[in-house]
C-alpha cells in the first residue's frame, strides 16, 4: 500500500526527471524532448547542473542572464527558433554526450548528457582561435616558434601522429605568420601551432591558460577549465582539464562572429610557408564530412585516449537560412553519428 501511495506521489514529477540527464542515461531509449530556448539564460538553458536531476533552476538562470551571448550575430539572427515536429521523438546517440543548438538564437534541440564534465582534447583550439581572433590585431603578423611551442605531444606540424612524420615540422626561431598557424591548428590540430599562438599572445603558455578560463568564465561556462592552448591533457593533472559538449557548443557558436575562423576550418587542404619563404609545411583537413556533407560549414576534430574520439560541427538547412552547431564526445563512430544527429535535426524541426 504504502509503495502504492509513494507511486501516485512521484509520477507528477516524472517529466521532468526524464527530460535531464537521467533521460541521457537511458541507453536505447527514445525520449520525447521539446527544444528549449537558451536566448535568455544562456549558461542554463533549461538544462541540469552538473550533478543534479532537476531541470529549471531559476534562481541561476536570472544570476546569469548576463553572461547570454545569443544572438551570436543580430544580422543572421532571424528571431525564429526550431520546434520539433509532433510526435517525433529525442534522437539517441551513441556518444559519451551529445548537443545541438540553434547557432542563432541558442534554443537547444538534441540534449543528451550535455552537462557531464569531460576531457574533450583538440576541440579546446576553438577556445584558443577564439582568442587569437580577438588578441591579435592583424593576422599577417610574424610569430616567433619557441622551444616551449615545439616541446609537445601528439600531432604537430608536419607529424599527423605521434610517431608518423610525413612533412616538414618547424623549428626554434622560424617565423610564421599568425594566420598560417590558425589554419594549421585548426585544420592540421598541431598542437605545436596552437602553444605557438598562446605563447605569442599571453607571453607564456600557463598565462595564455589563465587568459582560456577568464574568457570562459565571462562566457559563463560553469563546467569548463582549460589546461593547455592545444587540448593536450597535463599528466597527473587530468581532472582538471575539461569541458562539456553543451559548452562546447556554445564556444563554436561564439566563434561564427569571426568568419575567418570558419573560412578556414572549410579548407580541405594547402600549404603554407614560414615568414621568409624558406621552409614549406603542409595542410591537411582532419574533418572528412567536408567533402561527404553538402550542409557543413566547418567543423572540428578532437582525441586523445582519455577524451576519446569527438567532433564539432556547423551545418545550415537546404535553404541557407538557420544554422546548428552539433559536438559528439567519445564517439566511436563520430562521423556516421554526426551525418545522422544533422539530418535528424533538419528533417524533423521547423523554425517559427
Amino acid at each position: 500500500m504504502m509503495n502504492l501511495i509513494a507511486t501516485f506521489l512521484i509520477m507528477p514529477f516524472a517529466p521532468l526527471w526524464f527530460y535531464g540527464d537521467m533521460a541521457g542515461g537511458m541507453r536505447g531509449v527514445e525520449v520525447s524532448m521539446p527544444s528549449v530556448s537558451c536566448q535568455a539564460e544562456a549558461d542554463v538553458c533549461g538544462l541540469p547542473a552538473a550533478g543534479e536531476e532537476s531541470v529549471f533552476d531559476a534562481f541561476e538562470a536570472k544570476e546569469t542572464e548576463k553572461h547570454s551571448i545569443f544572438p551570436v550575430d543580430p544580422v543572421m539572427a532571424s528571431g525564429l527558433v526550431p520546434t520539433r515536429k509532433q510526435g517525433v521523438p529525442d534522437l539517441k546517440i551513441w556518444a559519451g554526450s551529445s548537443v545541438a543548438i540553434d547557432a542563432d538564437s541558442g534554443t537547444i534541440i538534441h540534449y543528451d548528457n550535455g552537462r557531464k564534465r569531460t576531457q574533450i582534447a583538440s576541440l579546446t583550439k576553438m577556445m584558443t582561435a577564439i582568442l587569437a581572433m580577438e588578441k591579435i590585431e592583424n593576422l599577417d603578423e610574424e610569430v616567433l616558434i619557441t622551444k616551449e611551442a615545439l616541446r609537445v605531444d601528439g600531432t604537430v606540424v608536419g607529424c599527423p601522429t605521434s610517431v608518423f612524420c610525413n612533412g616538414n615540422q618547424m623549428f626554434t626561431g622560424e617565423k610564421v605568420r599568425a594566420k598560417d598557424l590558425m589554419k594549421v591548428m585548426l585544420m592540421n590540430s598541431a598542437n605545436d601551432s596552437a602553444t605557438a599562438l598562446g605563447i605569442h599572445i599571453a607571453g607564456s603558455e600557463d598565462k595564455f591558460v589563465d587568459m582560456m578560463n577568464k574568457k570562459a568564465k565571462d562566457m559563463g561556462l560553469k563546467d569548463t577549465h582549460f589546461c593547455t592552448p592545444s587540448g593536450l591533457e597535463i599528466d597527473g593533472q587530468e581532472d582538471q582539464c575539461y569541458s562539456t559538449a553543451y559548452d562546447i557548443a556554445r564556444i563554436a557558436a561564439y566563434s561564427l562572429k569571426y568568419e575567418t575562423i570558419w573560412d578556414i576550418m572549410m579548407i580541405p587542404d594547402g600549404r603554407f610557408y614560414s615568414a621568409d619563404g624558406k621552409y614549406m609545411h603542409e595542410l591537411k583537413n582532419t574533418d572528412m564530412l567536408l567533402a561527404t556533407m553538402p550542409n557543413c560549414i566547418g567543423g572540428k576534430t578532437g582525441f586523445t585516449p582519455l577524451a576519446g574520439k569527438s567532433l564539432m560541427l556547423g551545418a545550415e538547412d537546404p535553404a541557407g537560412k538557420h544554422r546548428i552547431i552539433a559536438v559528439l564526445l567519445n564517439d566511436e563512430q563520430r562521423w556516421e553519428d554526426m551525418k545522422v544527429l544533422v539530418d535528424w535535426v533538419f528533417n524533423n524541426h521547423t523554425w517559427q
